[in-house]
């Protein structure tokens, strides 16, 4: 099976999930860039207005994801949904299979994994929901490993 794991992170925490999942599964990766500057605080207060306006933006990814078997797709949870770059990820693409993820300060997976749901019209064969803290503190990896066991 061909796998990818497409994610989007504004501070690397998603990134660092993404990575160990990929190290898990030795699959590809390909990280959402989006064209709007969402760096430092500005960025971070319009970056949550956005994501609760559910607005798409500019993005770019290098990988098609209708050529693999299984998606996997992270997010950073902002204003208790999906970041724009991975709503316009799964708006503009089709998938066979998908996962998801995400990483939040507090809340907003349950939520977030429903809306994913219905835009790409797949229920996803696992979810995974990690906060902030968590990744920092290096106490994710076995919630990780129950969910690559799910794929």
């Amino acid at each position: 099976m061909k796998n990818l794991i497409a994610y989007y992170t504004r501070t690397k925490t998603t990134k660092k999930v993404a990575d160990e999942i990929a190290k898990q599964i030795n699959c590809e990766s390909d990280e959402i860039i989006d064209k709007k500057k969402r760096s430092g605080p500005l960025g971070y207060i319009t970056s949550g207005r956005d994501a609760m306006k559910k607005s798409l933006t500019e993005i770019e990814a290098k990988k098609d994801p209708s050529k693999y078997d299984l998606v996997i797709i992270g997010t950073p949870i902002w204003g208790w949904t999906m970041c724009p770059a991975v709503r316009t990820y799964i708006t503009r693409n089709k998938f066979n299979k998908v996962a998801f993820f995400c990483t939040h300060g507090s809340s907003g997976g349950d939520k977030t994994f429903k809306e994913m749901e219905e835009i790409t019209k797949i229920k996803p064969l696992a979810t995974l929901e990690l906060t902030t803290k968590e990744v920092i503190q290096d106490d994710y990896k076995e919630k990780v490993r129950y969910f690559v066991k799910k794929l």
